[in-house]
């Protein structure tokens, strides 16, 4: 069998639940890099390799197609917060900041930092993008509080910091060497 002739039957055995898949992990990519509004869904299709009627059927607006995407990013954060609680309860070490230092180390992903950046900016103009967003933080705090067993005082000083965290990582504070980011950054 060729390799045109493979890719050809793989294309047939592909069901739409694996190209919605595929859509959204691309979508979560090129959205990433230049937004909700810099982003045709042309860019997206193509990064999919599916065409752009194709991503119409799966996701018949923009918007619904970068809801998923936001969901996705969300979904991953929530995901780094449960692996770091349940590393943190097994060596019987405090949850809270295990899951600030897991993610600290999400934020060294360029995709995840700007995929967060770029979806609290679209959350300004749209309404189905800023209902995700509220979503997605509202299952990150609900899972905080219950994994950390922290007060509300605790937890909305945790998730400032976080969000001091993207600011300076998406400035990239850590390359200057000013007593302004070594303060922000702790140190």
């Amino acid at each position: 069998m060729s390799a045109y002739s493979h890719l050809v039957n793989a294309r047939v055995l592909s069901t739409a639940e694996e190209r919605r898949e595929t859509l959204v992990e691309s979508a979560v990519r090129v959205f990433a890099e230049r937004g909700f509004h810099g982003t045709p869904t042309t860019e997206v299709a193509k990064e999919a390799g599916i065409s752009q009627a194709y991503l119409f059927r799966l996701f018949p607006t923009k918007s619904e197609l970068y809801v998923a995407a936001v969901d996705r990013c969300f979904g991953r954060t929530l995901a780094t917060f449960k692996a770091a609680a349940e590393k943190a309860r097994a060596e019987r070490a405090e949850v809270l900041p295990a899951m600030g230092e897991a993610y600290a180390t999400l934020l060294a992903d360029r995709t995840a930092l700007l995929g967060q950046l770029q979806a609290h900016a679209a959350a300004v103009n749209d309404p189905a993008v800023r209902e995700a967003v509220r979503r997605g933080f509202a299952n990150l705090y609900e899972f905080v509080a219950r994994a950390s067993l922290a007060s509300d005082e605790e937890i909305q000083a945790w998730f400032a910091k976080g969000m001091l965290l993207n600011v300076l990582a998406a400035m990239d504070a850590e390359s200057v060497d000013a007593p302004w980011a070594r303060a922000l950054l702790g140190g």
